[in-house]
């Protein structure tokens, strides 16, 4: 019942918000929405305080017949793959929510109902345990988001949201043929009955490439990347927050709960050309970074490079590089999006997001400053901080793997130090470069909340992460196991 909430009060909540709220009862709509989202929240909090850690079977179960005739469930559980990005999607739309408490002024109340909609549905991709379910859930999810930025977004909002959306569809269509596909091959559409199916190596080549093609577009990885920093520019900063921290991780989940159990013996097979596109992912995409002159582009950029690790980890079948890929997502989560937030806060007080725009910001925002800088360091993976836990085990587990592989990995290192310190010196430090910098006002009370949160975040998942991994290991564990017997 608990997953079952966690996904419909938010779509609710949205929906009621829809037909009641309007600009004329701006301050009702906030007050709903936040309320609406921190309850959202709360519900998911019992998933990770009653999850047994020492069990990697599917947990707080639901399985009701939806279309009985063609074995179609409305079937839910998370594992330790998944349950923390249910609390994290419920975690950041109250972020989201109050990111755009002030900044948003028109048509607040779509603005509010379309996040919590989205919330609901994108908890629904992370519980699904019906193939039909899942492709509903990860299909309709990108409703919301095509709206939110072709509303709110920039000046080229509608050629952004088009292209995202043609990018993500395109890319899913073959996930259906995949799906129907398995249907008729198990006359089931559980996903747990599709990971113990006795399938060919042709038809696992097949699965993998299916999948493959929507997960890799949602990650994205490159070459399909073109999408994600035209969206994330022109996006609001709600959006961004959402893109970064959640949506990117739908399809990195897609791979470990359909395409290394599913089609293992593919998994293994296209293993090294899936690690060359990540690896190429963590260097190239960290080379374009550093030459972005807009702040929201080089953070999108370092998204990509960052997602690369990602799938590194889950492709070199160890447990360290599976977990630390897990752990990177949810890290990536908390520290992308406290960065959108920061680029947001500057962008409402200079309408710009150009570099060369700024200088010498920590002379009039010290507080600011403090918290930028935090996650600037998280970002490019100092120790101590969240960016730091996953991607050091996705190193470790890349050099057990292969030396050469780990060493090409560990880069990421020194290009995300070079694109976050680049940005960072030439924004906040130095001497007030203009006027507009002179006259800006420190953060305020409700950036201040924000902002602590996350960086408490940060810091608590940097400095002990043992919390999370405990959930996450046995699920990693049972899922290289299966992928071993499979391979055996």
């Amino acid at each position: 019942m608990i997953l079952s909430l966690a996904i419909w009060m938010p779509i609710v909540f949205g929906i009621i918000l829809l037909g009641t709220g309007s600009d004329r009862s701006a301050g009702y709509v906030r007050g709903f929405a936040l309320v609406a989202s921190l309850l959202c929240f709360i519900v998911t909090l019992p998933l990770v305080i009653d999850f047994d850690t020492s069990s990697a079977a599917m947990q707080f179960v639901e399985n009701i017949p939806w279309v009985a005739r063609y074995d179609l469930n409305y079937h839910l559980g998370v594992d330790g793959l998944s349950v923390w990005f249910v609390v994290l999607t419920a975690f950041i739309t109250v972020i989201v929510v109050l990111a755009g408490w002030e900044i948003i002024q028109e048509k607040v109340a779509q603005y509010m109902a379309a996040f919590l909609i989205l919330s609901g549905v994108m908890i629904g991709v992370f519980a699904a345990l019906d193939g039909m379910l899942f492709y509903v859930f990860f299909e309709a999810s990108l409703i919301p988001m095509y709206i939110i930025i072709g509303v709110w977004g920039g000046k080229n909002r509608v050629y952004a949201a088009f292209k995202f959306f043609l990018y993500t569809l395109m890319g899913s269509l073959l996930t259906l043929v995949a799906i129907l596909y398995l249907y008729n091959a198990t006359d089931s559409f559980s996903i747990l009955i599709w990971q113990h199916a006795k399938l060919n190596f042709k038809e696992q080549l097949f699965l993998f490439g299916a999948f493959f093609v929507a997960f890799a577009v949602k990650v994205p990885m490159w070459p399909v990347h073109t999408w994600l920093p035209d969206a994330h520019v022109e996006a609001p900063t709600g959006g961004s927050i959402v893109l970064a921290a959640i949506m990117l991780k739908l399809g990195a989940y897609g791979f470990v709960r359909f395409s290394l159990p599913i089609a293992p013996d593919a998994s293994f097979y296209l293993a090294p050309y899936v690690i060359g596109l990540s690896i190429i992912a963590v260097i190239y995409i960290g080379l374009v970074a550093l030459v972005q002159k807009d702040m929201k582009k080089l953070v999108a950029y370092s998204s990509i490079a960052h997602m690369g690790f990602v799938t590194l980890g889950f492709f070199i079948f160890n447990p360290l590089g599976v977990e630390g890929g897990i752990v990177q997502m949810i890290s990536h989560g908390v520290v992308s999006g406290a960065m959108f937030f920061s680029i947001g806060v500057l962008y409402d007080r200079m309408h710009t997001r150009q570099i060369a725009d700024f200088g010498g910001v920590v002379n009039t925002m010290p507080r600011f400053t403090a918290f930028a800088v935090l996650f600037a360091m998280a970002n490019c993976g100092l120790p101590a901080t969240s960016g730091f836990v996953g991607e050091f085990m996705v190193i470790l587990g890349a050099i057990d793997f292969d030396f050469l592989v780990g060493l090409l990995a560990s880069t990421a290192l020194i290009l995300g130090a070079a694109y976050s310190l680049w940005m960072t010196k030439r924004v906040f430090f130095g001497d007030i470069a203009n006027d507009h910098v002179k006259e800006l006002k420190d953060i305020n009370s409700r950036e201040y909340f924000i902002l602590g949160i996350l960086a408490l975040l940060t810091i608590a998942i940097g400095v002990y992460p043992k919390p999370m991994t405990d959930i996450i290991h046995p699920s990693v564990m049972e899922l290289l196991k299966h992928v071993a017997i499979s391979k055996i």
